[in-house]
């Protein structure tokens, strides 16, 4: 078998610029309860060791700590009380008090909520959080401003917001957005010319087509998207757009906003075959994802996750622009031996 000539850096940064890196590279989404069955079954004493296991060409976050006023137990930022609940196999913490639910006018909002300040944040020793990681790439900042504000109003308030109070919306997603932004913006300037990718985001397409009109996209979440994404560009970082399901109506229009690779590839959406993606995004940007886990990693064979690798290597891969990786985060149910097999055949065939 060949043998790594380049750094996961050096092998994301090659995509990028157009360039063949040595083997298509890795990356892992999972859910702590997946993290913990894989270290137990590879006898890895932490996650850094697991990745490095599976040959991950793991990104690396760096985040700053929150050292605003304090929080109530079981509340963020945003004033989202959470509840962890159950699923079989490991538990979710789901919204259960929508801070913004209780107001009738966007005057009541104006009048009594409270948004966070970007000073809650202290952005003066990110440095430190990239040492041991200079050969991995470095993410920081983000942008998804409509997903928390859906769920700070709730989600079908939210949407009859859409048309029924628009100035709502506005007010709303761009006190969001200018948070992200300018938390963004001091993460770039604490650590100048260190940031390789950051992420502006949305989720808008379900599994058949997209859960908001065109027209709402372009008015509440293109303005701010374009915004952040000038700003990674500015900063000399590549920018994601993380879009889950059948997004392929806005795609055209989404990549005439200039982001640089697009995950997570739910390629059994509907519109969203493989061929299509590679055919008609990959010239314009990375592809990143595409391990389905709808259907083939929890329920599939291992020899059905095997071809999968081998279909997505050959549709996805061919001439690179592709990092493989699930669609979603491993969860709770997908047997190890298939979680496995995707790494292994992975690194073991996706060499150019």
């Amino acid at each position: 078998m060949p043998h790594d000539t380049l750094t996961a850096l050096e092998r994301w940064l090659a995509l990028f610029h157009r360039q063949l890196p040595d083997r298509v590279p890795l990356d892992y989404w999972a859910t702590p309860e997946v993290d913990q069955m894989l270290m137990a079954h590879l006898g890895c004493a932490t996650r850094l060791e697991l990745l490095r296991t599976l040959h991950v060409d793991f990104i690396v976050d760096v985040i700053p700590p929150y050292i605003g006023p304090a929080l109530p137990a079981g509340y963020d930022v945003w004033g989202l009380g959470y509840r962890q609940t159950d699923y079989a196999g490991g538990a979710y913490a789901e919204a259960i008090d929508r801070p913004l639910a209780k107001y009738q006018t966007l005057a009541e909002i104006k009048a009594n909520h409270i948004w966070p300040n970007p000073d809650w944040w202290d952005y003066s020793d990110l440095a430190g959080q990239l040492v041991g990681f200079e050969d991995h790439p470095i993410a920081g900042g983000g942008h998804q401003p409509f997903m928390i504000f859906k769920d700070m109003r709730g989600h079908e308030q939210a949407l009859l917001d859409l048309h029924d109070d628009p100035e709502l919306v506005h007010y709303c997603v761009g006190q969001i957005s200018e948070v992200h932004y300018q938390n963004t913006l001091r993460t770039f300037e604490a650590l100048p010319g260190k940031i390789n990718i950051t992420y502006a985001d949305e989720d808008l397409g379900g599994q058949r087509n997209l859960m908001y009109s065109p027209a709402h996209i372009r008015e509440f979440i293109f303005p701010g998207m374009r915004r952040v994404i000038a700003l990674g560009h500015q900063a000399g970082a590549y920018v994601r757009h993380h879009d889950d399901g059948a997004i392929s109506r806005i795609l055209p229009e989404l990549l005439d906003l200039g982001f640089d690779f697009l995950n997570p590839l739910q390629w059994r959406a509907e519109g969203m075959d493989r061929e299509y993606l590679k055919r008609e995004i990959g010239p314009r940007v990375v592809l990143h994802g595409g391990m389905d886990n709808q259907a083939t990693l929890p329920f599939g064979s291992v020899e059905d996750v095997r071809q999968e690798v081998r279909d997505n290597l050959r549709l996805l891969g061919q001439g690179g622009g592709y990092i493989l990786a699930p669609c979603h985060n491993l969860q709770a149910n997908t047997p190890i031996a298939n979680i496995l097999a995707l790494y292994e055949t992975a690194y073991a065939e996706g060499w150019y």
